[in-house]
């Protein structure tokens, strides 16, 4: 797959230098040159993946990919996990999450995972599914973080709810953990530790991801 930060050719850089060369020639020698900076273009490929979703309940806006680590883009690899096909696996250490495929392969999303004190490790399973959730934080959130209280009887879907277009409920032993993989609009959280301990992935992944993974997906999540 490609990405692409694309570098301006020889020709348009030797235009470039002329062009500024000429400034300087025509009586302008005292005025400071600011250097001209050329913003990254990238393939349509993935200004496609994160462009805007209209259709969607609350219409998603389009991810602006200046601000992403290309290396956090979905993209398809080798499977480095070695788990059965359908598995989801979250390697923490990497900011990574695989979703293993058929033929040694995998589809690799950017996550942002709990920060120190609060991340979570360990075999699970997808025990529900929701989009465009209500959020409740939980008691100990509450207790923590005083100005959650006034969302104690949920807060609506939206945008701005923290668990964002899609929710994936993280069960073990037939119990609900309070661990999630959510959407975010935070780009800048994509490759951090930052969370309350759920995994992040931006709107378009977790929609993606979502799409592909049934109740009862396994998950397993490396330190």
């Amino acid at each position: 797959m490609t990405e692409a930060v694309l570098a301006p050719s020889r020709r348009s850089f030797l235009a470039g230098g002329a062009s500024l060369a000429a400034l300087t020639l025509a009586g302008c020698a005292s005025q400071r040159l600011q250097p001209q900076t050329q913003a990254p273009q990238f393939s349509q490929y993935y200004l496609s993946m994160y462009g805007p979703l209209p259709d969607e309940k609350f219409p998603v806006p389009a991810i602006d990919l200046t601000k992403l680590d290309p290396n956090m883009f979905r993209t398809e690899v080798p499977d480095p996990t070695g788990e059965r096909p359908g598995t989801i696996v979250v390697n923490t250490s990497e900011r990574h999450l695989y979703l293993v495929m058929q033929g040694g392969q995998a589809i690799r999303y950017g996550v942002g995972i709990g920060r120190e004190g609060f991340a979570w490790s360990g075999k699970a399973v997808v025990g529900r599914k929701a989009e465009w959730p209500t959020w409740t934080p939980p008691k100990e959130m509450q207790d923590r973080q005083p100005e959650t209280q006034q969302y104690a009887n949920g807060m609506p879907p939206g945008l701005t709810n923290p668990l964002g277009a899609r929710a994936m409920y993280i069960y073990q032993n037939g119990r609900d953990t309070l661990y999630r993989l959510h959407g975010t609009l935070e780009v800048w959280s994509i490759g951090q530790a930052v969370s309350s301990g759920c995994v992040r992935l931006l709107f378009h992944d977790i929609i993606d991801l979502y799409g592909r993974c049934p109740v009862g997906t396994p998950i397993v999540v490396n330190t």
